[in-house]
C-alpha cells in the first residue's frame, strides 16, 4: 500500500485529492518504484509530471462510470492499471489567440515542456479538421503517462462556422495565474521547486484540463455539431481529459470478454499500420452539461480506452507511437447523436 507524506507524488496527490481518495487512485496504478519513492524537500519535474497525471486520471474517473468500474474490477483482482496516455483537445484560429488562451495546442505545450515532455510526432487528422500531437516525458518514456494533444483548426471550415467558433470559444480566459507561470519558468530553467510551492500550485495546473470558455448557446452547439462533433465536444467539455488509456497485454482479449460482459465496448479494433499497436475503448458516457439558457442537456461526455504495444525491433523497446488512422477512429466515440 501507498504511504508516507515524506514521499513527493503521495504528498502531491493526497494534497488535491484527499486522503482517501489519494491513497485509492494511487493504489490503483502501476507507478515506476523510482519515482514513487522520490523523497526531500525538492520535487523533481518528472515527479510533478507524474502526480499530475494521478489527479487528471482519478479526474477522468470521476466523470466517466463506466471506466470507474472496470479500474474497481481491476482493483478487485490485486491488479494495477498502467496509465498509457491521457488525450485533450484544443481549438485554434487562423489567427491569434482561442479568447484568453494561447492559440490551441501552445496552452498546453508551455505546461508540459517545462515538465520535461518533448513533441514526439504530430499525426494529421486531416478527415477530422484537426492536427494531433504525441507529448511524450524525456527522462521516463515508458514510465510516466504520454499526452496525445490534438487542436481543431477553425478556418477549416466554413465561415458560419467560424463566426460560431468565435462566440463560443473567444470566451476562454487563462486559469494559469503567476505563481503557476513562475513555477513553469523554474522547471525550465533547471531551478530546484521545493514542494511546498509545488503543493500549492498544482491545483492551478490542473484547472487548465478543464472548460476554460462560458456555456455556449445551444443553437451555436447544434452549428458546431453539424460540421464537426469534436468542436461540440470541445463546446461542453472544453480542455478536459477526452480520455485515460490503459496498456495492456491483449488488447484483443480484453475486448472480447468485456463485449461478453456487456460493457459498452467500440465494435471495431483499431489496428497501427506496423500492427504494433492496437487500441480500443468504451464508448463515452453521457453527461449533463449546462448551455446559455441555464438548461442542462444531455451531451457525450469522456471515455475510458485501452491499447496495446509491441516492442519496436528496430530499436528494442516498446513502440510508443500513435497512428493516424487509430486516432480518427477512436475520435468517433463521443461522436454525438443526431
Amino acid at each position: 500500500m501507498i504511504s508516507g507524506n515524506d514521499r513527493a507524488i503521495y504528498a502531491l496527490v493526497t494534497s488535491v485529492l484527499g486522503e482517501g481518495n489519494g491513497k485509492r487512485v494511487l493504489n490503483c496504478l502501476a507507478i515506476e518504484e523510482a519515482l514513487l519513492n522520490e523523497c526531500g524537500n525538492q520535487v523533481s519535474r518528472a515527479a510533478f509530471a507524474m502526480a499530475m497525471n494521478v489527479a487528471l486520471f482519478h479526474d477522468l474517473l470521476d466523470r466517466v462510470p463506466s471506466g470507474a468500474d472496470y479500474v474497481r474490477d481491476v482493483a478487485a483482482q490485486n491488479r494495477r492499471v498502467t496509465f498509457d496516455h491521457g488525450a485533450l483537445r484544443t481549438v485554434r484560429f487562423a489567427e491569434g489567440p482561442t479568447g484568453g488562451l494561447p492559440a490551441g495546442q501552445d496552452a498546453f505545450a508551455r505546461i508540459f515542456i517545462p515538465l520535461g515532455y518533448e513533441m514526439a510526432a504530430i499525426y494529421p487528422l486531416e478527415r477530422l479538421g484537426m492536427t494531433g500531437r504525441a507529448y511524450r516525458h524525456i527522462d521516463a518514456p515508458e514510465a510516466i503517462p504520454q499526452f496525445f494533444l490534438s487542436e481543431l483548426h477553425v478556418d477549416r471550415f466554413d465561415p458560419a462556422f467560424g463566426e460560431v467558433a468565435w462566440r463560443v470559444f473567444g470566451t476562454s480566459r487563462d486559469p494559469l495565474d503567476n505563481k503557476a507561470k513562475a513555477l513553469l519558468d523554474d522547471y525550465a530553467a533547471g531551478r530546484p521547486v521545493n514542494l511546498e510551492t509545488a503543493t500549492e500550485v498544482l491545483p492551478t495546473i490542473l484547472a487548465a484540463f478543464d472548460r476554460q470558455h462560458e456555456p455556449a448557446a445551444f443553437e451555436d452547439y447544434e452549428v458546431l455539431r453539424s460540421r464537426s462533433n469534436e468542436a461540440a465536444w470541445i463546446a461542453t467539455e472544453g480542455n478536459a481529459f477526452n480520455h485515460a488509456t490503459d496498456r495492456v497485454p491483449d488488447v484483443a482479449a480484453l475486448a472480447s470478454r468485456l463485449k461478453s460482459e456487456n460493457r459498452p465496448m467500440k465494435e471495431k479494433l483499431e489496428i497501427s499500420a506496423s500492427g504494433r499497436v492496437r487500441q480500443t475503448a468504451f464508448r463515452a458516457d453521457s453527461v449533463q452539461r449546462p448551455f446559455a439558457d441555464g438548461i442542462f442537456r444531455t451531451v457525450p461526455g469522456s471515455f475510458y480506452e485501452f491499447i496495446s504495444r509491441d516492442v519496436d525491433p528496430a530499436v528494442g523497446a516498446l513502440d510508443l507511437a500513435f497512428d493516424t488512422g487509430n486516432a480518427t477512429g477512436i475520435f468517433a466515440m463521443t461522436r454525438a447523436a443526431p
